[in-house]
């Protein structure tokens, strides 16, 4: 995928990544899976959905109905049973949170059927919700039970507080993205932090960046087995950093400046393999500063923050297409890509990337050919920027409430004036 490069200023660790592109993802925030509701979405071509059980806990099952293999959608929650839509088989399980149980059928038309449903149950992974993140461990062979599972890589490395975040010590603002392109293409963007430069310079707040700002970095390179942590240094100033950012394989970038026991400010990306061309990516930024949620509402940060979140993201879109075409037809080839000194991240990423691979290929285990029905594919992309219903209600948000506020300053003066003549 790309060559060897050699960096000048730039110090590293002689360790190598050694995860697999199979283990824990996030694929969800909490407030995104509503109590008796469902939340539908793919893993490397697999359809999954995620729902809660009678005790609370977040169950991920294969989106398929052991009756006549129906989807769950068009289904519903109800008295904490997931029901089919097509002839209301309703699927529960008695677990508790030390004990995970099957999530067998309990009746399926009428309760003639009991047999045959005490042994029909659904196909489940491991799943855990942890600071408002629900995270499936995917092997892409479910199973009965999660007990099952053989799970080989711990979920702690993933988390932040692993890498110094204290998340009670921030507020967040979060975003979900859905893009019309290769996974790993999104994760290559995220890794580049030349190019916020050029593309995004008009589009984030401050003079700092821009194109007229550009400039190189020396680098501080750490790659340990479960993560790469790399360091940007003003070239002219080596103590001076601009950001650091880590990669914590398969899919998590954790950006932000100093320390992460101290950051202001933390960006955390989740990317999300849903298939072949469909990516989807969690957005979080945690911040120190507008603490108080009144005043955060009152200047409206929460809104003015995710359009500025699906500007970038909309400026990055068309390259990530072409960028995208370009290697399924096979222009993407070493002899074609010459990389900048800037870039070793984005060399260090696909070298993991094509070890991970050569190792197990998960797009191997439910490939899709050109004659697969797509309903399951045309149905997952809700989000900016592939759909842009959720930035036009943002914007009508902002409108809305900024007329409010002036409409109201406006009242007030009018009658303090009338008052007081």
């Amino acid at each position: 995928m790309v060559n060897a490069i050699t960096i000048k200023g730039s110090k590293d660790s002689s360790d190598s990544l050694s995860c697999s592109l199979l283990g824990w993802y996030a694929v969800c925030t909490s407030k995104n899976l509503k109590n008796d509701g469902i939340y539908f979405f793919s893993l490397f071509n697999e359809p999954l959905a995620l729902y809660r059980d009678k005790q609370n806990k977040t169950i991920c099952i294969k989106d398929f109905c052991p009756h006549r293999g129906a989807s769950f959608r068009g289904g519903e929650v109800k008295n904490n049973e997931i029901i089919c839509p097509y002839h209301g088989a309703r699927f529960a399980s008695d677990q508790t949170c030390s004990k995970l149980a099957n999530v067998n059928c309990q009746h399926i038309v009428d309760l003639r059927y009991d047999n045959y449903a005490k042994n029909t149950y659904l196909l489940q992974y491991p799943c855990e919700e942890i600071e408002d993140y629900i995270y499936v461990y995917y092997t892409g062979k479910p199973k009965a039970a999660v007990e099952e599972f053989r799970i080989k890589e711990s979920l702690g490395t993933l988390l932040p507080e692993s890498h110094g975040l204290r998340f009670s010590d921030y507020v967040y603002e979060e975003a979900l993205l859905d893009f019309k392109c290769d996974w790993d293409r999104i994760v290559e963007n995220h890794l580049d932090i030349l190019h916020i430069f050029w593309m995004h310079g008009k589009s984030l707040p401050g003079n700092a960046i821009g194109r007229h700002s550009i400039t190189s970095f020396d680098q501080k390179t750490e790659t340990k087995a479960n993560s790469i942590r790399t360091t940007y240094l003003h070239r002219n100033a080596s103590n001076d950093e601009f950001i650091s950012q880590i990669f914590i394989p398969p899919g998590r970038i954790i950006m932000y400046k100093g320390s992460l026991e101290s950051a202001r400010y933390v960006q955390i990306l989740d990317h999300i393999p849903m298939g072949r061309n469909r990516a989807r990516v969690i957005v979080r930024h945690y911040r120190k500063f507008f603490m108080s949620s009144s005043l955060s509402s009152l200047v409206l940060f929460k809104q003015l923050q995710l359009r500025t979140f699906y500007n970038i993201f909309l400026e990055d879109y068309l390259v990530l297409q072409t960028q995208t075409f370009s290697q399924q037809m096979g222009y993407m080839r070493d002899e074609n890509i010459r990389l900048l000194g800037e870039d070793r991240p984005l060399k260090l990423f696909w070298d993991w990337h094509k070890s991970a691979l050569r190792k197990c290929n998960p797009w191997d285990i439910h490939p899709i050919s050109s004659n697969i029905n797509s309903i399951h594919k045309d149905l997952l992309m809700v989000y900016p920027p592939e759909n842009q219903r959720l930035v036009r209600k943002n914007n009508r948000i902002i409108y809305f409430r900024v007329i409010l506020r002036i409409g109201i300053v406006f009242i007030f003066s009018l009658a303090l004036y009338l008052l007081l003549t």
